[in-house]
């Protein structure tokens, strides 16, 4: 490329470009093309925008599909903040340190190709993940560990693929006050799940609740892309990695338990309590006792150490709506006192109660509070008893126990439930946590800094409803046919001729009488 300029056109172009990095970036850089080799960088208008987003906000997010020549458009603009200031200290961070360097690379590779004259600092300390200029200005490229760049005052901090960056709200905490002089920081990604610093980050942009200004950038961003071309980039990809790679959707990238379809569906459907009520006004309320319907009470009770909450929630067994809720973090004593209050509130429903930790202590304070509708389960293999036969047998506790083998399960069946529609779920509150439940190293479990009380308690419901209390509904339906054999004979046995057999009528008031005799005697079989 040849500029035939005089020194007067010469200071007039850099003083220009040194007032806009658009203007400069589209005028005197040059990247290489994987075909053409050496190419003027011409940028996009998204690209464009991005360029006078660094300039005019301190903090930017940008969140971003693939192959968009994002951190190409970063490197440009590195390169025109080290060469028109002076003592720029520039960080790059990756998730890897050789993503890092790359952009170093670029940076580098960009400042040489530059006209000899457009040089106005040169490259005075050459490193391969690092390099300074002669006007102080430097940039290099450092891991993730979590003492990178807490001793350097930066002028610029550049995190690439922030998502993808383990420990970031932790490395974020040391970085930040290197940023207090001044400083900038420029973070873009794709999507990697929810739940990480990077997604809290994007959200709290774009609610006002940060100072990061937030750009999305979708594959359609591009000019030269359309349908036929998403339609065939995205052919044998999965699901997950057009949403990770593509769409910019949080929620698809992430390995959540629940389908981002189905949360979708969810979200639509929740709404406001009836009623915020209790001690601390976290008794939320959408459906009042109705007398025709048969409820179930859920609990995840806390450990005690004040780290989670204790929480409820109340299902109507045959719509299998969430019709009441509960997230606190009462005293044990308190709790099994709300607990009773709500079991009596909604006809004396079964109570079914975590018993891990200080869960036997809430438990057992309902029992002496002479609750007797309380779920029961025996040692070892979990299975429930009802809480009649409980007192005559051993190995059995009050209480469901999740352990290793029924934690699995019990969230199975709650994922089961949401994914063919057969529960409704009310409440934002527990959506909110079902977003950022996912599965890590095999286990469903809270990302880190997030709670899963509510999502337990919902799961320990689904499995009870749809194994034991099926199951003992049909035990009960056996055992009352049983008992309608017994009681459904209206004849005796005539002995008075010697001999013969005879029937003699018996009276419809004796008939009852004796059923009610019978069914008195042998009502523990209806107990469920």
């Amino acid at each position: 490329m040849s500029y035939n300029l005089s020194k007067k056109q010469i200071v007039k172009e850099i003083v220009k470009s040194g007032k806009d990095s658009v203007y400069f970036i589209n005028s005197y850089c040059r990247i290489s093309h994987p075909l053409e080799g050496l190419v003027p960088f011409s940028t996009y208008d998204y690209q464009d925008e991005l360029l006078r987003d660094f300039q005019d906000h301190r903090f930017n997010v940008v969140l971003k599909a693939r192959q968009l020549g994002i951190s190409t458009i970063t490197a440009g603009y590195v390169v025109w903040l080290m060469l028109f200031h002076r003592d720029k200290n520039i960080l790059v961070m990756a998730t890897k340190f050789n993503t890092a360097a790359n952009l170093v690379k670029k940076v580098k590779a960009i400042m040489r190709t530059l006209p000899e004259w457009m040089q106005i600092s040169k490259i005075s300390v050459d490193n391969r993940t690092s390099f300074e200029l002669s006007n102080g200005s430097q940039i290099k490229a450092s891991s993730t560990s979590s003492d990178a760049g807490r001793s350097e005052a930066l002028s610029l901090l550049v995190i690439d693929e922030a998502a993808h960056v383990e420990g970031l709200d932790e490395l974020w905490t040391g970085l930040y006050p290197t940023l207090s002089t001044g400083g900038t920081c420029i973070a873009l990604s794709t999507p990697n799940g929810v739940g990480n610093w990077f997604h809290k980050t994007c959200i709290d942009s774009a609610n006002d609740s940060n100072d990061f200004h937030l750009t999305t950038l979708s594959w359609d961003a591009h000019p030269d892309r359309d349908r036929e071309w998403f339609e065939k980039e995205t052919k044998n990809m999965s699901r997950r990695q057009i949403a990770q790679e593509l769409e910019c959707n949080f929620n698809m990238s992430g390995e959540t338990v629940i389908h981002s379809e189905d949360m979708e569906r969810l979200v639509m459907a929740a709404s406001e309590p009836k009623h915020r009520t209790g001690y601390d006004r976290n008794y939320w309320i959408w459906q009042e006792y109705q007398s025709e319907g048969s409820y179930l009470l859920t609990a995840d009770i806390a450990r005690g150490d004040g780290k989670d909450f204790s929480a409820f929630h109340v299902l109507r067994i045959d719509t299998m709506e969430v019709v009441a809720e509960y997230q606190g973090k009462p005293t044990p004593d308190a709790y099994a006192d709300i607990l009773c209050s709500v079991g009596n509130e909604y006809g004396s429903c079964m109570i079914i109660g975590e018993n891990n930790n200080i869960g036997f202590a809430v438990l057992n304070k309902l029992i002496e509070k002479g609750y007797s509708n309380i779920y029961y389960s025996r040692k070892g293999n979990h299975e429930y008893v009802d809480s009649y036969s409980a007192e005559f047998q051993s190995g059995v506790v009050p209480g469901f126990t999740t352990s290793a083998k029924t934690r699995p399960l019990v969230i199975a069946k709650m994922e089961e439930f949401i994914r063919n529609k057969l529960i409704k779920i009310n409440s934002n509150r527990l959506l909110g946590e079902l977003k950022t439940f996912i599965w890590q190293n095999g286990r469903p479990q809270a990302m880190r800094g997030y709670n899963d009380d509510l999502v337990m308690s919902l799961a320990i419901g689904c499995w009870v409803r749809d194994t034991v209390l099926i199951e003992n509904q049909r035990d009960i339906q056996y055992n009352k046919a049983i008992l309608n054999t017994i009681s459904k004979s209206n004849s005796t046995i005539n002995t008075s001729i010697p001999g013969m057999m005879a029937h003699k009528p018996v009276k419809k008031e004796q008939q009852k009488a004796e059923a009610a005799k019978i069914n008195k005697e042998f009502i523990w079989l209806l107990k469920g």
